[in-house]
């Protein structure tokens, strides 16, 4: 039995040992075929980690071949092939992608936007100038190529830079020109009506005495002038008319005395006698009526000294009276004053003589017209507003005390340069702006700037009409033009 079997045995032990042999050299082929695919997806790894290109910091769209240094001094950074652009993309851009020599620097005709190579020069040692790329002979520094456009902004002032159109756009710049045209603007406030002080009169009497009738016995009331107020007892302007009427008799008997002496005595006391009545506001008239009639008047009567309206009165029937008493206020008002009121910052800007219209909304639609006076030399500290007096004639007597309007000023500034105010940058200390040249280089401009008026800026010095410059996107470039000072003063 056992005899019998061998051979099966044998035969299956072979077919054991082929069926072994064959999965094993399934697995060991499968193992070797994977160990190979391991091993090339690491070359792709480490070829899409190696740098596709370098380019400048300062300037991303220059883009070289090797490493090296850029021409404004700073390492140029890599760019990794998974962070480069598409095939697509670089098949685009190749075109415009400037290629670099062993030193890694740009060859004379491959910059973007073909950008002419005036010479090469030693960073160290710049005084040395070469026709082509190499290393300086004294340093062993790379040579760095000098520009035209590089030459042309040496000429220009410091800070000025120069951006691509693309730049611009992404940095939203705007730009505007230059105008000198007329400038005009107007001045709304508010002024509020008051009586002309140069027009108010205030009655007295200069000799003590009682008041007998009054002809003027209300507030309000529009009179005339020479119209009678009121008539006034006062023993010393009987007495004085007694005097006036002796000295009177006495120069007709006297005045042709033989004797010089008593002749020129006789007129002087009626002459003193009538000068004082004269003083006392006895008019000319009355005192003609007393040489007619050579009778004293117990009674005398007052006018008004002037046209208007009553403002105040203490004139009453049978009272006593004194200098110091003021009996009538007496206001013309053919003519009012209106006090506007000015803000500081405007007062430069308003002068005598200037034209002032007034509105009032008692009166839709209709205007007045007046001119300016007086300037008052204060501040109000509530208000921080200067008082300009604006002298109106007002014959219907429509402008009335204490009433309000909105008064317009017309400010002419003649012809001026101006510029929209968001173009210029104030420091605090002084200003500036920035101004467009041929090739996208812009220009920091110190200027004067004088009244802003309406969003404008007036230019007193340091633009010229018809010259560009930016008004939107100017802190952008005004950051970079600043890096670009610092990096030039640290280069110097």
């Amino acid at each position: 039995m056992p005899i019998q079997s061998s051979p099966k045995r044998i035969l299956l032990g072979i077919l054991l040992a082929l069926t072994l042999g064959l999965v094993y050299a399934g697995a060991t082929h499968r193992w070797f075929g994977q160990s190979g695919h391991v091993g090339a997806a690491t070359q792709s790894d480490k070829d899409a980690h190696k740098p596709a290109y370098w380019y400048d910091a300062m300037n991303p769209q220059h883009h070289y071949n090797q490493p090296g240094k850029a021409p404004d001094g700073m390492d140029l950074v890599p760019q990794y092939a998974e962070q480069a652009p598409s095939s697509a993309a670089q098949g685009t851009n190749s075109q415009t992608q400037s290629t670099a020599n062993s030193s890694g620097i740009p060859a004379k005709d491959g910059a973007i936007g073909e950008r002419k190579i005036l010479y090469w020069y030693d960073p160290m040692h710049p005084a040395y100038k070469s026709d082509k790329s190499g290393i300086a002979p004294d340093c062993g520094m790379t040579l760095v190529p000098k520009y035209a456009e590089d030459e042309s902004m040496a000429k220009m002032p410091m800070g000025t830079v120069t951006i691509t159109p693309e730049k611009q756009v992404l940095a939203g710049v705007r730009t505007a020109v230059v105008e000198r045209k007329s400038l005009v603007r107007d001045i709304r406030t508010t002024a509020q009506i008051v009586a002309d002080e140069t027009r108010i009169a205030h009655v007295h009497v200069k000799v003590a005495g009682y008041i007998d009738k009054v002809y003027v016995d209300f507030v309000g009331q529009l009179i005339k002038k020479g119209q009678p107020l009121f008539t006034l007892y006062s023993p010393d302007l009987v007495s004085t008319q007694e005097e006036y009427l002796i000295a009177k008799r006495g120069n007709v008997t006297l005045g042709n005395a033989p004797f010089h002496e008593i002749a020129e005595g006789s007129q002087s006391l009626l002459q003193s006698a009538r000068q004082r009545l004269k003083l006392w506001d006895i008019s000319d008239e009355q005192i003609k009526d007393l040489d007619t009639t050579g009778k004293v008047s117990k009674y005398l009567t007052f006018y008004s000294p002037i046209t208007g309206f009553v403002t105040d009165r203490k004139a009453f029937p049978q009272t006593s009276v004194t200098p110091d008493t003021e009996l009538y206020t007496v206001s013309d008002l053919s003519t009012v004053w209106a006090d506007a009121d000015i803000y500081e910052y405007e007062v430069p800007f308003v002068h005598l003589g200037q034209r002032v219209t007034l509105t009032l909304s008692y009166y839709p639609g209709k205007k007045y017209t007046g001119t300016i006076s007086f300037i008052y030399p204060t501040v109000d500290p509530q208000t921080r507003t200067v008082k300009a007096r604006v002298q109106i004639p007002n014959p219907g007597f429509a402008l009335k005390p204490q009433m309000f309007a909105d008064a317009q000023l017309h400010v002419d500034y003649g012809t001026k340069i101006i510029v929209p105010q968001e173009a210029v940058l104030n420091s605090g200390t002084e200003q500036h702006v920035f101004v467009v040249h041929d090739g996208g280089i812009f220009e920091p401009r110190k200027i004067t700037v004088g009244p802003i008026v309406d969003g404008k800026a007036v230019i007193l010095s340091g633009l010229k009409a018809g010259e560009t410059i930016v008004v939107s996107g100017n802190f952008l470039i005004d950051s970079e033009s600043g890096l670009k000072s610092a990096m030039n003063g640290m280069a110097h």
